[in-house]
């Protein structure tokens, strides 16, 4: 080994450990642990195998690398290490530990296939599938090139079954998925697990997930953002401009078409702004995720249409909107007024929840939002939970809690710890 190439090793392992350290740290800052196995590998795999053509002090940022493109969409990418080593967090924590056990990854870069063959140990199993074969091809050869020789790569398109009689312990999707595909839970062991970025109500959580029977029960969940799932499991997300770099995304099959949402929401946000707010100064630790899946299920029930808030930093910036997070703010519009869950007021390190409304009955609105957001604070501030089920399950079958129809499943979410009714 040359000097050069020696000091490129050493200057890697420094990089990779300050980036586990930071991981852990943010873990910690979050309530989190990460499991003894998953820091083991993030601390052995070399992640700059996996990202070629990009600098060393990039490779082990604590960002996603993005490996290819369709015009301006990213198609693949290597996830942001905090975002892997919380998706394997839960998995290991679902499992009770993920040695020695067989896994399918959906979604291949290379990166995760090899810290899970790292964890699972010579005893377990890695597959790991692609759509695309170009990602198939450079995972095939990132891989090698880093000496995990034992994972099986397969280029296919996971919305069907890989090898139809095989059972694996573990499903791991690293792509946005909008549905959940038959063959993912009968993929699973009779108590497996399926852990998957979902997108319910336009939010995307990774979600853990145990096997049932014939329905898959949720045991975690974590904030997440992906490239989305292509081929036949693709689903397509719609998008209404409601002002200049100002959106709204609809994901779940909203019953006003985009073209007439156009037309109502044009010129909105130059009415007068009413806001309300919930008058409580909460400490900065406060989950809001949990918040926002708690307005989609409360709000969904209600007149109107439940769409997402998007919008460009510039927007944001120039005042035209001031959403809770510009990348995805819950929001409602109804009859001509749009309100939307607006940005924190901060007092002291502390922070109060409102809304923010345009329209005719702005102020009305603003304030139906806020009073959904004291009924969370009230209640506990609960967190949410899924079950699974296949489309055909009767609703006089399925669990209380609120119903939202998907392509192959019915998805109820419920909040456990109050009346979700």
């Amino acid at each position: 080994m040359s000097v050069d190439t020696a000091s490129r090793a050493d200057r890697a392992e420094e990089l990779r450990n300050a980036l586990v350290d930071t991981i852990i740290a943010d873990h910690e800052a979050k309530g989190l642990t990460m499991p003894t196995e998953v820091e083991r590998a993030m601390r052995t795999v070399p992640r700059e195998v996996f990202t070629p053509g990009v600098p060393l002090e990039k490779a082990y940022e604590n960002t996603a690398v993005i490996t290819n493109r369709r015009g301006d969409e990213a198609t693949s990418s290597v996830s942001a290490p905090y975002l892997i080593a919380e998706m394997l967090g839960q998995a290991s924590d679902a499992l009770g530990g993920l040695e020695g056990r067989d896994v399918l990854e959906i979604g291949s870069g290379g990166y995760n296939a090899s810290l899970l063959a790292e964890i699972v140990g010579p005893a377990g199993s890695v597959t790991t599938i692609d759509i695309d074969p170009e990602v198939t091809d450079r995972a095939t050869a990132c891989l090698k090139k880093a000496g995990y020789n034992d994972v099986t790569v397969v280029c296919a398109d996971a919305e069907h079954p890989v090898e139809p009689s095989r059972r694996f312990d573990l499903v791991i999707v690293t792509a946005g998925a909008w549905d959940i595909p038959p063959a993912w839970r009968e993929q699973l062991t009779s108590d497996g697990v399926l852990v998957v970025p979902l997108r319910t109500f336009g939010m995307t959580r990774s979600w853990a997930l145990r096997r049932s029977e014939d329905h898959l029960v949720s045991h975690s969940h974590r904030q997440c953002g992906f490239v989305s799932v292509q081929g036949d499991g693709a689903h397509q997300m719609r998008y209404v401009d409601i002002a200049d770099g100002v959106h709204l995304r609809l994901d779940e099959g909203q019953q006003t078409a985009p073209d007439v949402l156009s037309d109502m929401v044009a010129g909105i946000l130059t009415q007068p702004r009413r806001e309300a707010w919930a008058g409580v100064s909460l400490p900065p630790r406060t989950v809001l995720a949990d918040l926002d899946l708690w307005l989609a299920a409360r709000l969904t029930r209600e007149a109107g249409e439940f769409v997402i808030l998007t919008a460009q930093e510039a927007a944001v910036e120039s005042g035209i909107v001031a959403p809770s997070w510009r990348f995805g703010a819950p929001a409602t519009l109804d009859e001509g007024t749009f309100s939307y869950r607006s940005a924190l007021r901060w007092t002291d390190r502390k922070f109060d929840l409102g809304a923010y409304a345009h329209g005719p009955e702005a102020a009305a609105a603003a304030g139906r939002m806020v009073e959904h957001m004291r009924a969370w604070l009230d209640a506990g501030s609960p967190s949410p939970a899924l079950q699974i089920l296949p489309a055909r399950t009767p609703t006089g079958e399925l669990p209380d809690g609120t119903v939202l129809d998907k392509r192959h499943s019915r998805i109820v979410l419920t909040f456990p710890t109050v009346n979700s009714g």
